[in-house]
């Protein structure tokens, strides 16, 4: 983790070519047909915010790599201003936050803190932003607990469950090799500080801030508990990664619960979402401009990633595969060494999705894992 010190303790440069470890974007294809951008292509500079509807302002905080942005919901509160999602623990974020304090928050008093969910980009800049302000942090118990643990492992060499479940996956030596050279401390040093203490917040929790007031909606696949926040009144969400309109949230396996399915929890959460919240409301994403046509892109979410099972499945009935194997069905992008392990994530969250369907089953060869069609 980010240590403080000499200029608030952010470093200038993350030691990521590509941002990856944010986790956001999936490789596979998605269409966003349907939509509409009342704002179209337009985002606040630095320093500005756009007001979105009553209660809730738009702030754009850079980040380096192919997303290039997070957006940050500013929340009107109880004598202030609520922040959601911070941006990366880099002097390129915490400058853009000097921007605004100097700008259009000039003289604002900020209340809180929230983060949708755990990854650097959406709260790599929490605890800064905490302390800075003498605020307290609000997160679901499922995100800060596992945050805590990631942080609090400092291995420097990538354990050997990783290293273990990639040969599984279908990595080849060299592959393995250059894993092994990368370390295992890049999450941590992307993300400052955060407050020992924080305040929970559960699913159909309301948060009032003044004259408005938010329902907390979670989901999962993308992370344990994500926090997403809807004012009725108004007709908005905030939905960070759950619900993003131009690229898919990565929904991966990964090595703290490796038994789990978390694309099964994704489309149960896009359910979820469907008979919750209302179509027309004006949906405010982590990523991308706000748009409306949310039941429109919850249903191309669930539909695409229905149409790469069934060609899994179909792939697979044919002849065996490992991992590494169904890239090219499930991704519309080179896999490379930068993105390969969030890649196998992904793989093996629709590999065990048809396992637990019924679809396929897993043969341990030599611990390399190849998945076989069931008649």
């Amino acid at each position: 983790m980010a240590s403080a010190g000499e200029d608030d303790g952010i470093p200038a440069a993350s030691g990521s070519p590509d941002a990856s470890l944010t986790q956001d974007d999936s490789f596979t294809a998605t269409s966003h047909a349907g939509l509409t951008y009342p704002w179209g292509e337009a985002a606040p500079g630095a320093g500005e915010t756009i007001r979105i509807a009553n209660g809730i302002r738009w702030a754009r905080i850079p980040m380096p790599g192919s997303l290039g942005h997070i957006n940050s919901w500013l929340l009107d509160d109880a004598d202030g201003i609520a922040v959601v999602d911070t941006g990366i623990c880099l002097t390129l974020c915490s400058d853009a936050w000097k921007a605004l304090y100097a700008g259009a928050l000039k003289d604002a008093r900020i209340t809180r803190v929230i983060g949708t969910h755990l990854h650097p980009d959406h709260i790599g800049l929490a605890g800064w932003i905490a302390k800075k302000h003498g605020v307290k942090l609000w997160m679901t118990r499922g995100e800060m607990l596992t945050a805590r643990a990631i942080v609090a492992d400092s291995s420097d060499s990538a354990p050997d469950e990783v290293i273990a479940q990639s040969r599984a996956a279908g990595w080849d030596e060299a592959a393995l090799d250059a894993q092994k050279a990368r370390g295992w401390n890049m999450f941590q040093r992307m993300i400052f500080p955060l407050p020992r203490s924080y305040v929970r917040m559960q699913d159909g929790d309301r948060l009032d801030m003044g004259a408005h007031q938010w329902r907390v909606v979670t989901g999962s696949g993308h992370s344990p508990e994500h926090a997403c926040l809807w004012n009725e009144h108004e007709g908005v969400l905030v939905s960070g990664d759950q619900v993003l309109p131009r690229i898919s949230s990565n929904v991966s396996v990964n090595i703290t619960e490796p038994d789990a399915d978390p694309l099964g929890e994704w489309l149960a959460s896009i359910d979820k979402l469907l008979g919750v919240i209302p179509p027309d409301v004006i949906t405010c994403p982590a990523h991308g401009e706000p748009f409306k046509g949310l039941h429109v892109r919850l249903t191309a979410l669930r539909d695409e990633h229905r149409m790469r099972l069934y060609k899994l499945a179909e792939a697979i009935a044919e002849t065996p595969m490992r991992a590494v194997d169904c890239f090219p069905l499930l991704f519309n992008r080179p896999i490379g060494e930068h993105n390969q392990g969030l890649a196998t994530g992904e793989a093996l969250a629709h590999l065990k999705r048809l396992e637990i369907e019924g679809r396929v089953r897993k043969e341990d060869r030599d611990g390399v894992w190849w998945y076989h069609g069931v008649a």
